[in-house]
């Protein structure tokens, strides 16, 4: 008989019944019924119930052990009696009379218990990470994780791409976040960084000519967390293909995509049919008031502000006067809700630095509220007209100045709180599209300059045809992202290949030919020897598995993830560095001086 198992505790079932076997693992939980003490004992597999002995000496030492333990567990298999079966459990019709235990390793006073739903403070989780790690809402997470990436790898080989590691050791890249930078002691006073992306070496593998390339990319960011983006490391599927057009990239990635949803989707739920919807950026911006627009959410914003244009409503007559916007933001039946519903909403829009919430109320007769009791009976229709709306519905409104899309941004948060608050969101679907057409490039308003306003490698629609001879705010770039339920899964772009067009791109942008070649320069001069046209994309893996798993934090489904202060509460990372070490990397520390706080008057 093995040393520590003969079978796993999700193994056994009641043909078993009769043979004397031998379980490993952690006591999850132990029950005293009466002199009768049960121990239900669990491995990574799943759950057997252990029953000790009356008397002697194998109940004292079990009643002894604390939840957590590590036992190793020898007995008979016995099939349970009627009425005391568990049909919740695959073991559930078996236990395993003891006979020996022998103690692994006793635990000590747990900080939290690992049995139980109970929430724990994430810090407590967290730098207790093992002990979170056992709970089956944690395994389940972190099992999903690994089939995942394990499909993601098939089904990227299936296409023809070939798997390749890029370096992690690298050069610092300005690509929209910071660098993580590692000190090179061999060569004082320099620093190599980790990759924010492989973005670069992708693209000179397409110049080396290896056509598919794709990774399961680790990547590093310096940058603040929040619920759907981890601080310090995140993973993504990174792929890149050459000879590709935009619709190429997306061939590849929707099937890899709507498969992956399929197959690790609960049963009943509805996933996107075909090709994912296209929507163009000023579309997205203009009918949801996003980039990353929910579709299953059915509300689509409107613009107004012709209604209120010289109307007898003041304050919105005023601002379609100076420019700004007015956008509608539909509310089907919710005519019929009271007033606190309305005055509940108008509060939530002030705690989002709003001014208030303006609405109508449709009737039979007419409209109802502020509003319309100071508008014309002829904006009224047209208003309902433009929304759609019917007797019971309601419209609300933001409005002011649309820079930067500041009112159709505030009408999309609208937007989402509305239908959540009416019950409109679909249910137990996952909808994708693919947002395309994103400026080349934007107005900076502080400085007059012409910016980049996304991706400055991504190609310009038009080529330099475009460049030269276009209003550079009129250019789109080849440039997408793939959005699922409202989360951004990935960027995108058919990348700019020409030297000469990633000059003149750069230049309009204000940086000159010196500039590029000495940030670029080797990118810039690989695409001197001849660089296919190309393209890919690179969704992130965790946010995947976070909307598979239907968690609302990413750190749930990440082994060992930092803390919101990109801390390692567990390893303590990051930690200080002695003295020693840092004269070996030529290193001296400079550190913010500790601010000084008055000392009270008396």
């Amino acid at each position: 008989m093995h040393q520590y198992r003969t079978h796993t505790c999700s193994a056994l079932r009641a043909n078993d019944a009769g043979k004397t076997v031998r379980l490993s693992g952690w006591i999850h939980s132990k029950r005293d019924h009466g002199g009768l003490l049960f121990i239900d004992l669990r491995d990574h597999y799943g759950m057997t119930q252990i029953v000790i002995p009356e008397e002697g000496e194998l109940l004292k030492q079990a009643e002894r052990l604390r939840v957590e333990s590590v036992i190793t567990v020898t007995g008979e298999v016995v099939v349970r009696e009627n009425g005391q079966r568990n049909p919740q459990l695959p073991t559930g019709d078996i236990e395993l009379r003891a006979k020996d235990i022998t103690v692994q390793s006793a635990a000590e006073v747990l900080p939290f218990q690992v049995a139980g739903q109970e929430n724990y403070p994430e810090d407590l989780r967290l730098k207790y990470r093992y002990l979170d790690l056992r709970r089956d809402k944690m395994q389940r997470n972190l099992l999903l994780r690994s089939r995942v990436i394990a499909s993601m790898r098939r089904r990227m080989q299936e296409q023809g791409f070939v798997e390749f590691q890029t370096p992690i050791l690298t050069a610092s890249s300005p690509e929209g976040a910071r660098d993580f930078l590692v000190p090179a002691r061999l060569h004082p006073g320099k620093f190599y960084a980790l990759p924010q992306a492989p973005q670069q070496f992708k693209q000179l593998a397409m110049v080396a000519g290896l056509e598919r390339y794709f990774q399961i990319a680790p990547c590093f960011r310096d940058e603040a967390s929040r619920a759907d983006r981890s601080p310090g490391e995140f993973y993504q599927l990174d792929f890149e293909m050459s000879f590709a057009t935009q619709e190429d990239v997306f061939g590849v990635l929707e099937p890899v995509l709507a498969g992956l949803f399929e197959e690790f989707t609960p049963e009943g739920w509805k996933i996107s049919d075909g090709a994912f919807p296209r929507i163009p950026f000023a579309d997205a911006m203009r009918d949801y008031g996003s980039d990353k627009p929910d579709l299953r959410n059915p509300l689509i914003l409107k613009d107004v502000t012709k209604v209120f244009d010289g109307s007898s409503f003041g304050l919105f007559a005023k601002i379609a006067a100076s420019g700004g916007k007015i956008k509608a933001i539909p509310a089907p039946n919710a005519g019929d809700k009271p007033r606190t519903f309305f005055d509940k909403l108008n509060n939530w829009a002030r705690e989002q630095g709003a001014g208030g919430l303006g609405y109508v109320i449709f009737e039979a007769e007419g409209g109802k509220g502020p509003i319309a009791k100071n508008l014309e009976a002829e904006r009224l229709q047209e208003l309902r007209d433009i929304c759609g709306l019917k007797a019971g519905d309601a419209v609300f409104f933001a409005a002011g100045t649309d820079k930067d899309y500041a009112v159709s941004k505030f009408a999309g948060t609208v937007r989402t709180k509305i239908a959540t608050e009416l019950d409109l969101i679909e249910k137990n679907a996952f909808r994708f599209c693919w947002v395309v057409d994103f400026p080349m490039y934007e107005h900076n308003e502080e400085t007059g300059r012409i910016d980049f306003s996304h991706n400055p490698f991504s190609m310009p629609q038009g080529g330099l045809d475009a460049l030269n001879n276009h209003d550079p705010l009129t250019i789109k770039a080849y440039q997408y992202d793939i959005v699922c339920n409202g989360v951004e899964l990935s960027s995108g772009a058919i990348r700019n290949h020409r030297p000469d067009i990633m000059l003149r791109a750069f230049e309009i942008a204000g940086y000159g030919p010196e500039v590029v070649e000495e940030r670029f320069g080797g990118m810039l001069n690989a695409f001197r020897y001849g660089a296919p046209p190309h393209g890919g994309a690179a969704p992130g893996v965790d946010r995947i598995v976070m909307l598979l798993a239907d968690e609302p934090n990413i750190r749930e489904v990440i082994l060992f993830p930092l803390n919101q202060g990109g801390e390692d509460l567990m390893m303590e990372a990051p930690a200080p560095i002695e003295p020693a070490r840092l004269k070996e990397l030529s290193l001296k520390l400079d550190l913010p001086k500790p601010k000084v706080t008055a000392a009270p008057q008396n």
